[in-house]
């Protein structure tokens, strides 16, 4: 659906990634899950991206999605609303 690289930082346990997640499948939108529950390395960065530690944050490209905003996520990757 689009060229841009989508990477998805998450937790098993987060009610909103797993949304996150269904929503971009639907959408057919392919994407790099990172489970930073799993991944201490991978928390630590999400740590110095963000300067926080919550999920889902959504990397677009070069953008950055905090929480599951629809609007922002259709805009990023030029999804049509329905």
């Amino acid at each position: 659906m689009t060229g841009k690289k989508v990477v998805l930082f998450s937790t098993s346990s987060c009610p909103w990634c797993s949304r996150v997640k269904n929503y971009l499948r639907q959408n057919k939108v392919r994407v790099k899950e990172i489970r930073v529950d799993r991944d201490p390395e991978a928390a630590k960065d999400l740590v110095k991206m963000t300067g926080q530690m919550s999920v889902p944050v959504l990397l677009i490209g070069r953008a950055k999605v905090v929480g599951f905003d629809k609007e922002k996520i259709d805009r990023l990757l030029g999804l049509r609303r329905k």
